[in-house]
């Protein structure tokens, strides 16, 4: 089952021939989210092969340009395009008037429902939801009001072990339960555990995309145990300084907050255009946290 993650733009605010800014596709379990939306994504869709027909869910991080001006574009492109389903934008407040007032004044009424839903609190707040996966937001310290994104598949039932069943005569109609961690009572009064009966799912999986943000530990208990990490690396330490007060982080900064969490792999982003090569980053985070990679567009992730 997948769940995979596509860099789309890996750059900060400045648009680089090779480096586009912010934004990724996330598709996990044929559930198609993109998380922020530069100038230039739709381009950057195309040259990776990402449908932008197929997008469900797009959820914008802050309102700094670089993080959503690609936006009006892309929407503009589904409706040339025929484009019918609704699309769901989870932004914080101020997105909807923008998004409108360029339809009001281009005088272009969509043809499909665009659906806003305001992100305004300052704790970590469940955002969507349906059977197999959560959203959730991971407040985070910019300059403006920021949120980072936790997207998780849901704890999976316990998987029947056939052999127990047909040892054990137990009934078809009692395979919900026992899929709910059940135990089986036997006609005789004796009870066999679930644990003897089912066998352990595999663990969900989940993604956290952390930027803008400078370095904050109060993000750690959220992301706490995650499978990939997404942590913006804007500067490297010995621009330290600089990344505090512009409300960024560097790639060290980045590394222990993977380390902190528990995460099984780090990735690394959003850097600097001043920056012409990233192999430095991977360096740097590499020697407090091990399993990271410094991104570039186009690069793709399974978990």
């Amino acid at each position: 089952m997948i769940f995979r993650v596509q860099i789309l733009g890996s750059g900060s605010a400045t648009p680089r021939l090779h480096r586009n800014p912010s934004a990724q596709y996330v598709n996990v379990l044929e559930r198609h989210i993109l998380i922020d939306c530069a100038e230039g994504t739709q381009i950057q869709m195309q040259k990776y092969k990402v449908k932008p027909q197929r997008i469900q869910h797009i959820l914008i991080s802050h309102l700094h340009g670089d993080h959503y001006l690609g936006l009006i574009g892309l929407l503009s492109s589904m409706h040339l395009n025929s484009r019918k389903k609704p699309v769901h934008i989870y932004a914080p407040e101020g997105l909807k008037e923008i998004v409108n007032m360029q339809l009001h004044y281009s005088k272009t009424t969509l043809g499909f429902d665009l659906i806003f839903h305001p992100l305004v609190g300052n704790q970590p707040e469940k955002i969507f939801e349906d059977k197999l996966i959560e959203i959730w937001t991971i407040p985070l310290e910019h300059r403006i009001y920021c949120n980072g994104f936790l997207i998780k598949e849901k704890e999976k039932p316990r998987n029947i072990s056939k052999e127990a069943i047909k040892k054990h005569g137990i009934p078809i109609a009692m395979m919900h339960r026992l899929a709910k961690g059940e135990d089986w009572v036997q006609p005789d009064g004796a009870i066999l555990p679930n644990e003897e009966l089912t066998i352990n799912p595999p663990a969900p999986r989940s993604f956290a995309y952390c930027s803008d943000t400078r370095y904050s530990e109060k993000i750690v208990d959220t992301i706490q145990g995650i499978d990939l990490l997404y942590h913006e690396a804007t500067f490297l330490n010995n621009l330290k300084d600089r990344a505090k007060k512009t409300y960024h982080s560097t790639a060290e900064q980045a590394a222990r907050i993977a380390k902190l969490c528990g995460a099984k792999q780090l990735i690394i982003g959003h850097f600097s255009a001043r920056y012409m090569e990233v192999e430095a980053f991977e360096e740097e985070a590499g020697a407090t946290f091990e399993n990271v990679k410094a991104v570039n567009d186009g690069d793709i992730y399974d978990i």
